[in-house]
């Protein structure tokens, strides 16, 4: 009985073992599916994805569906790194312009986090659209923040001046709205965060 129990198991370690280079195989894949974004190769071959992960082109797609399949797990692999600087720590009760501070302050280290994935998140979504909704999601999340931590200047307005006082903010705190400041108009960080203080806090008073 002894022996027909070892030979039992050899096969299930064997079968860990398959599993256990499948997963390390996929996790390097996606980390150089993520170092070539880094890189600025915004849409990498399969030969160079698979370059980068030190494996054959052929062995790529053992692990992913297709190319679509390895974007979106790049992209939530991305996300849940950087899913700490979503969170707003801020006081409600404090004035109005540090709260302002606070959250352009926010805005801008999830967006320097987000960097390169939320380039990509946003070319893929029209074609995908999983990442489409995702992409959705977050920004209803981020949206939904302003509306709370600015909630006593918004409530002092009617329902229509509110809702596009709302609008605004949401567009003038968006990764977009970042990117044409940095990159369009050349703006440095530090000059990209004061013109979003400076807009957030003419629409408010």
């Amino acid at each position: 009985m002894g022996s027909s129990m070892a030979r039992g198991a050899a096969p299930e370690v064997a079968g860990d073992g398959r599993r256990d280079r499948r997963d390390r195989n996929r996790e390097t894949v996606v980390d150089a599916m993520l170092s070539l974004y880094r890189d600025g190769r915004l849409a990498p071959s399969s030969d160079e994805i698979a370059e980068r992960a030190g494996l054959s082109p052929r062995s790529l797609f053992r692990y992913f569906d297709d190319i679509d399949d390895l974007v979106r797990t790049a992209i939530d692999r991305h996300l849940e790194r950087v899913r700490p600087t979503w969170l707003l720590k801020i006081d409600p009760a404090e004035p109005a312009e540090q709260r302002i501070k606070s959250l352009v302050a926010q805005r801008l280290k999830m967006f320097d986090a987000m960097s390169f994935v939320g380039v990509i998140s946003r070319m893929r979504a029209p074609f995908q659209p999983i990442v489409a909704e995702q992409l959705s999601e977050i920004r209803a999340f981020l949206r939904n923040q302003i509306r709370e931590l600015l909630a006593p200047e918004l409530e002092l307005l009617d329902a229509a001046t509110a809702a596009n006082v709302l609008g605004a903010i949401d567009v003038l705190c968006s990764f977009e709205s970042y990117q044409l400041l940095r990159l369009d108009q050349g703006f440095g960080r530090a000059r990209a965060g004061a013109v979003m203080t400076d807009a957030l806090t003419r629409l408010l008073s």
